[in-house]
C-alpha cells in the first residue's frame, strides 16, 4: 500500500553518517556520469536497481538494465550535459533538477538519430536503500516546451 510506504519514508531516521554517505554516493554517481564511466555509475546502485522514465513508463532493471540504459543514453546523446539547478538530499535519497543539453547522434528508445541539438529539463529521484547504502535506481521526469524535443525524448522520431 502506497500510504504505508510513504509513512515509512517520512519516519526514516536521519543519521549524519548516512547523510554523508548518500551525498558522497551521489557525487560519485555524478562524477562517473560526467566521465562516461558506466562501471562507476553501476557501483552506486543496488543489484535490483530500476531505471524508469516516468512519462513513458519505460524501465530497465538490475545492473544489466542500468548498463543498457546508460549505453543507449550516452550513445544517443554522447555529449549530454546536466547543469544542476536544484538538489535535495535526505534519508530517502536525492532529488535533483537539471537543465539538460545534448545533440541526438544515435538511436534513443527506438527513434533514429536526428542530429538535432536539444534542451530540456529533468527531475531525477535517486531512491536510497538504507540497508545496502546504495541507490535503488532513478525515476526520471523530463520536460520541454519544444514539441520536436518531446518527440525525440519519447523515441517518436
Amino acid at each position: 500500500m502506497a500510504h504505508e510506504r510513504i509513512l515509512q519514508q517520512l519516519r526514516r531516521p536521519v543519521s549524519v553518517d548516512e547523510y554523508r554517505e548518500i551525498r558522497e554516493t551521489w557525487k560519485r554517481h555524478s562524477i562517473a556520469e560526467d566521465a562516461r564511466d558506466i562501471p562507476g555509475l553501476i557501483s552506486t546502485l543496488t543489484d535490483d536497481c530500476v531505471y524508469e522514465l516516468m512519462e513513458s513508463g519505460r524501465c530497465w532493471e538490475g545492473h544489466v538494465g542500468a548498463t543498457a540504459f546508460y549505453r543507449e543514453l550516452l550513445g544517443a546523446f554522447p555529449h549530454i550535459v546536466f547543469d544542476l539547478t536544484d538538489i535535495v538530499i535526505g534519508p530517502q535519497g536525492v532529488c535533483e533538477m537539471a537543465d539538460v543539453t545534448g545533440t541526438n547522434l544515435g538511436s534513443w528508445l527506438g527513434g533514429a538519430a536526428t542530429r538535432r541539438s536539444v534542451r530540456w529539463q529533468v527531475v531525477i529521484l535517486f531512491p536510497w536503500d538504507s540497508q545496502a547504502w546504495l541507490f535503488t535506481g532513478e525515476k526520471v521526469w523530463s520536460h520541454s516546451d519544444d514539441p520536436d524535443t518531446v518527440a525525440i525524448l519519447a523515441g517518436a522520431i
